[in-house]
């Protein structure tokens, strides 16, 4: 393990006993690598507000409480990275070219949603590396599509690849990645166990404060490796 993964793991553990100690949720959420400089320093003291949310199941109520947790400390991601976006995305599934990719953003969904993002099939466990550098904001398997991992990016972009069949066993919360990075391997848990293996993967905008997830199209910014 590289010095700056057992910093983060170690401040990562430092966060969850913190939060025990004063009688706050038993995971805490781990910050970004305190190796790499604040870039923007004036938004790690931003507050994301809570949404107020009326859960209808308990896998929605945890849902949503994970997702409190984790907007308590995206102000700190967001002061991480650069203000520029990065205006071309690497081809985040091993082997795969863009144009074997249908561009299916916005299509229909059950519930009344609409397809945010793009999927690329392929085999159980193919490799999945990030499509951009970043710092690893969450990895979990609460969201709709199941095992999943969020990376945020330059300009505080969210990077969400999910249905995951397993995550990369070194990889952490908090961690600094790049193109090369494996994040995971390419399966069908969550909402997707009845289809073909593949990836969705979703690209969010952070306008205005940052604290705001607003869904692009990724399928037009893809390029292959």
């Amino acid at each position: 393990m590289t010095l700056r993964a057992t910093l983060s793991r170690i401040l990562g553990c430092a966060l969850a006993l913190t939060s025990l100690a004063v009688g706050g949720p038993a995971r805490a959420q781990s910050l970004p690598d305190p190796a790499y400089p604040e870039l923007r320093p004036e938004l790690a003291s931003l507050v994301c507000p809570a949404r107020e949310r009326t859960a209808t199941s308990e896998a929605e109520r945890l849902r949503w409480e994970m997702r409190a947790r984790y907007a308590q400390v995206l102000p700190q991601f967001l002061a991480k990275v650069g203000p520029q976006v990065d205006t071309l995305l690497l081809m985040p599934v091993e082997g795969v070219r863009v144009s074997q990719v249908a561009d299916t953003w916005g299509a229909a969904r059950a519930g009344g949603r609409s397809h945010e993002g793009v999927d690329i099939f392929a085999p159980t466990g193919t490799p999945i590396r990030a499509a951009a550098p970043g710092f690893v904001y969450s990895i979990e398997s609460l969201s709709l599509g199941g095992n999943s991992v969020t990376v945020v990016g330059g300009g505080g972009r969210r990077y969400f690849y999910t249905h995951m069949s397993a995550f990369a066993g070194d990889l952490l919360e908090g961690q600094h990645v790049t193109p090369d990075t494996v994040l995971g391997y390419v399966g069908n848990t969550g909402d997707a166990a009845t289809t073909p293996p593949h990836l969705h993967f979703g690209v969010y905008e952070g306008p205005g404060d940052g604290c705001r997830w607003q869904a692009v199209d990724p399928y037009p910014l893809l390029v292959d490796r």
